[in-house]
């Protein structure tokens, strides 16, 4: 009989706190920057195959661990292959969302900076937006305290708990993220010129696709929904018994997707309508990253009308992105501790913070650590992650296990044709997709 554990309280608040671990910057900023460098459309294309073929079942073998065992991202492995040494997998993906909030926080924090800049009028007096970010990447002391507020604001829902502080601040933020990006979207779209950077987008391109559009698209399928670091597997452990796997994958890639393509449809139409150089343009949208937010974007909202509004509503959406985010991975590192080594809440989150926060520290005094904790998670932590998770689903797990969670006992029809094909592509494609990104990233 399975112990008594927290649960999401409903249907939406599920899904909401689910998409909303997926949801992050790297969607705002790495898949413009991904499609703009791909071939526009073809890259589309290429990454909604992906989603499908790799991300999808990669979702569903965290679900069902996650569900299965009742047990966070360690513990999982624990439960399922005890006497083994699969429980270091779920170690790795831990001790990866550590390492992640230990400089995503500084993003966050810009994040913050750049919002309350806007809402003041303060940015539109900018006129060196280049000099104007690099200002605040030296002010080491502002970025420390910006980068303490969003990690205390995200301790503060974790706290709250599985249901008062996830799912009821997803229940909120992910709809006020919809609206925000739908409104944006029709702004964008409604400036002249807005409809050369949608036809980049959306319209197929062969010349301009790449050789590697394959390999990008798969890379950026796989980190878009916070695979191979815990965050599905925790979350799904909170999940119900009565909860369809295969669909909530699919609802919650779908939602990710989404959020991309708005993204896209923000920056392409804004950046093609307000400059003159197309060519310098599409070079800054390749060159994606930090840049891309906060120098290009601001410069394009300062030569629009209401710059400071449409400025806000931004920030305030790469905010929003950045915490829903920021709240899964801490609560993967919270069920760690609370779970393996029998802390309440507010003592784990007391070592949390603390840690994370030294963390955050050096990486906003220093560049070169910042850069090596983003390259060890992306680059090492999370592919190891993902690829093992995968053989351990198609390999090692009890087939029974895999059969009662996506069937739900029976409940639900699923053949053994499908069955099959699952355990297929688990065995086979996605432990090859995910070392391809893997040697691609270290070699490429």
């Amino acid at each position: 009989m399975r112990e008594k554990r927290s649960q999401f309280g409903s249907k939406l608040g599920m899904i909401a706190a689910a998409a909303g671990s997926a949801v992050g910057l790297g969607n705002i900023w790495r898949f413009p920057s991904e499609t703009a460098d791909g071939g526009g459309a073809i890259f589309i294309l290429v990454y909604i195959f992906c989603i499908l073929l790799f991300g999808v079942p990669l979702m569903v073998a965290e679900f069902l661990l996650g569900r299965s065992s009742r047990a966070n991202a360690a513990g999982a492995f624990h439960k399922l292959a005890a006497g083994t040494q699969w429980k270091w997998v779920g170690r790795v993906g831990v001790l990866s969302g550590f390492v992640i909030l230990g400089f995503y926080m500084v993003v966050c924090g810009w994040t913050l900076d750049y919002f309350f800049q806007s809402i003041t009028g303060n940015i539109v007096n900018a006129t060196d937006f280049g000099a104007h970010f690099s200002s605040l990447l030296d002010n080491k002391i502002k970025q420390i305290l910006l980068m303490l507020v969003f990690l205390l604001l995200t301790a503060y829902f974790i706290y709250a708990g599985v249901q008062k502080g996830i799912e009821s601040s997803a229940k909120v933020m992910m709809p006020l993220l919809f609206l925000l990006l739908i409104v944006m979207s029709i702004r964008a779209m409604t400036l002249n010129g807005a409809g050369e950077g949608l036809a980049f987008l959306f319209k197929p391109n062969l010349a301009e696709v790449k050789s590697t559009v394959f390999i990008d698209a798969m890379g950026q399928a796989f980190f878009s929904l916070s695979l191979g670091m815990g965050c599905m597997l925790t979350y799904a452990s909170y999940f119900n018994k009565e909860t369809n796997l295969i669909k909530t994958s699919i609802q919650v890639s779908i939602l990710d997707t989404i959020v991309a393509l708005m993204a896209g449809i923000i920056i392409f139409s804004s950046a093609f309508a307000l400059t003159n150089n197309t060519d310098t343009i599409v070079s800054e949208l390749v060159a994606g990253g930090p840049g891309l937010l906060f120098i290009t974007i601001p410069d394009l909202f300062n030569q629009m009308p209401g710059s400071a509004i449409w400025s806000s509503l931004f920030f305030l959406l790469l905010a929003i992105a950045a915490l829903t985010s920021t709240i899964s991975l801490m609560e993967v590192v919270t069920a760690y501790l609370l779970e393996e080594y029998k802390m309440t809440r507010k003592r784990a989150l007391q070592y949390i913070v603390s840690g994370v926060f030294v963390l955050g520290v050096f990486s906003a005094i220093s560049s070169g650590f910042f850069n090596f904790l983003d390259i060890i998670s992306a680059k090492f932590m999370m592919p190891i992650g993902g690829l093992f998770i995968s053989l351990f689903v198609g390999w090692y797990l009890d087939k029974k296990i895999i059969q009662v969670e996506i069937t739900n006992d029976g409940s639900l029809r699923f053949g053994i044709g499908f069955l099959k094909a699952y355990s297929f592509i688990l065995k086979f494609l996605a432990p090859a997709g995910i070392l391809v990104i893997f040697l691609y990233g270290l070699l490429g």
